[in-house]
């Protein structure tokens, strides 16, 4: 008898660590990590420009484009572009092209030229609908704007690696309502002999008058 249980209980030893493995819990696994928050949005601001041809509304970056932003508000503010026109209207293709509004060098509206800020410091660019400032030399932007129409206009970017003035214009906002009206106003007839120089035969023969230009937020 004693032959028969020793095998026997050396097989239960043996079988032992087997069962001891098997029986060995498992750690859960490990819950993924949370994704990443998207990075906040710049803060913006948003203004109405009421027109004859019907109402203009603009997201401008007062985060991203700070100096040209506060201008514009300035004159919105302080109610200097009411009564101000678009006058220009430059028509590159069908469709496609800029028009371009504000104080017109009127001395009653024009406030102090502003630092410019060109797109490589802001990070914008001129994509459609894109509203930006109108300037002679880098610095000399005051109260005229020019909006972009029906397609982006790379070549209105800073350029450092291309000589002369390769700073390109300010752009500091978007139009976020109101593209069939600044589609009309492209479309409007010019004079064939106002404006002097580039802007010769780009004058609206009849201006579309900004009879109010207002905070929406």
């Amino acid at each position: 008898m004693l032959r028969r249980f020793v095998p026997f209980a050396l097989l239960c030893l043996t079988a032992t660590p087997a069962y001891a493995q098997e029986a060995t819990p498992v750690a859960p696994a490990q819950p993924p990590a949370p994704a990443e928050a998207p990075a906040p949005k710049p803060a913006t601001v948003r203004v109405t420009l009421q027109t004859s041809e019907g109402a203009i509304v603009l997201e401008l970056e007062k985060e991203r484009a700070p100096v040209t932003t506060a201008n514009f508000l300035r004159y919105v503010d302080q109610k200097r572009l009411d009564g101000a026109t678009f006058y220009r209207a430059t028509k590159v293709a069908p469709g496609f092209g800029l028009i371009q509004g504000g104080a017109r060098n009127d001395p009653k509206r024009v406030l102090p030229a502003i630092a410019h800020e060109p797109t490589t410091q802001t990070g914008l660019s001129h994509d459609a609908g894109v509203i930006s400032m109108a300037r002679n030399a880098p610095g000399t932007a005051t109260g005229d704007f020019f909006i972009t129409v029906g397609g982006a206009m790379p070549s209105m970017n800073a350029t450092p690696g291309q000589p002369g003035d390769n700073l390109g214009f300010a752009a500091f906002g978007r139009v976020v309502e109101g593209t069939d009206v600044v589609k009309r106003i492209l479309d409007a007839p010019t004079s064939p002999t106002e404006g002097e120089g580039v802007m010769r035969g780009q004058i609206l023969a009849q201006p579309v008058v900004i009879t109010a230009a207002r905070r929406a937020d």
